[in-house]
């Protein structure tokens, strides 16, 4: 099934297949608000409420799946690259950051909207060039991002490819800040674990930059990789990771998961190989969400000692770049 429909007054698609239900506001940053697994009552992502909206619209890092171009944050907003020095606005006063980027809230538009048999296919589409002033002026590169949703009887593949249409190389580094509902079929916070493909725990500094030290997981955060842990109604957590792939039901597992520890009802959150970071944030522990934040690039990776070994990326001019996440219900 898919069709139009109203969301607190903003335009949605809402389509499903299977068990899962899904809604999209092409209009916030392509973002997906929800996914749900019917049969078994499982509300996989924070969804905006109707007094909500306004808070959606302006931070919609908060809810659903939203797309992070470049990722988390910029030293003192600039870094140079091929000889060019990129400057972004100060978003983070008292760090002297600039943070999440801007596509998170751009205008996508539907280019394609397929059922078959097997799946319902959606397909989103922007383009930045130099009318396209809110992203040109600070990113100057004429560029296609497509934001493709695959929702089956297995859950949602979600896939972001950014197409560079300009005459030099462009710096690539995507992230999702996504909050996953936690809890996210009844019972209580304490009946909530989460587990996350975390490696190494990243040193950060008062900005929340990386210093370029590494450090052993503390007893607290290896909980992540092994056992779960609680990461709602606790205290506040904000840290990055490397990431290291966790075993999960006798087989490697890279991505994020969160168990009902009274059902055994996990939902999952699987990322490629292009995801080479995590960000864990809980937004002070007293909510309803907790987001494990895949990222291609570690933060300020453009400015670290050595940006290959940080994960930053460029695509030559006409060459396309791809990053595949799923989400499902087990």
């Amino acid at each position: 099934m898919i069709r139009c429909v109203d969301f607190h007054g903003l335009r949605a698609v809402e389509f499903s297949k299977g068990d899962y239900e899904a809604l999209l506001v092409p209009s916030v940053g392509a973002n997906l608000v929800r996914l749900a697994n019917i049969r078994l009552g499982v509300e996989m992502l924070r969804t905006p409420a109707a007094d909500e909206v306004e808070t959606f619209c302006s931070r919609p890092q908060i809810f659903g799946l939203p797309i992070l171009f470049p990722p988390n944050r910029i030293e003192d907003g600039c870094y140079t690259f091929d000889g060019r020095t990129y400057r972004y606005p100060i978003t983070v006063e008292k760090e002297h950051n600039y943070h999440h980027g801007i596509l998170k809230s751009q205008p996508f538009v539907v280019s394609k909207a397929v059922e078959t048999d097997s799946e319902v296919l959606i397909e989103c589409r922007f383009y930045s060039n130099a009318a396209c002033d809110a992203i040109f002026r600070d990113f100057p590169h004429e560029f296609k991002c497509k934001i493709i949703y695959r929702l089956t009887a297995e859950g949602l593949e979600q896939e972001v490819v950014l197409a560079n249409r300009s005459r030099t190389p462009m710096p690539v580094g995507v992230g999702f800040h996504t909050p996953l509902r936690i809890p996210f079929a009844g019972g209580s916070d304490a009946d909530y674990v989460m587990r996350v493909a975390v490696g190494e725990q990243v040193e950060l500094n008062d900005r929340n930059l990386p210093t370029g030290k590494t450090l052993p997981l503390s007893g607290q955060f290896a909980k992540l990789r092994d056992g779960g842990l609680r990461v709602t109604g606790c205290e506040a957590i904000e840290a990055g990771f490397t990431l290291h792939e966790i075993d999960v039901d006798g087989k490697p597992f890279r991505g994020a998961l969160v168990e009902n520890l009274q059902t055994g009802v996990r939902t999952f959150y699987e990322v490629d190989g292009q995801t080479t970071y995590w960000t864990i944030w809980n937004n002070g522990g007293q909510v309803p969400y907790c987001c494990p934040e895949p990222q291609s690039w570690t933060t300020n990776a453009p400015n670290a000692a050595d940006p290959a070994a940080a994960g930053f990326q460029a695509v030559a001019p006409g060459d396309k770049w791809r990053m595949k996440f799923r989400l499902y219900v087990k």
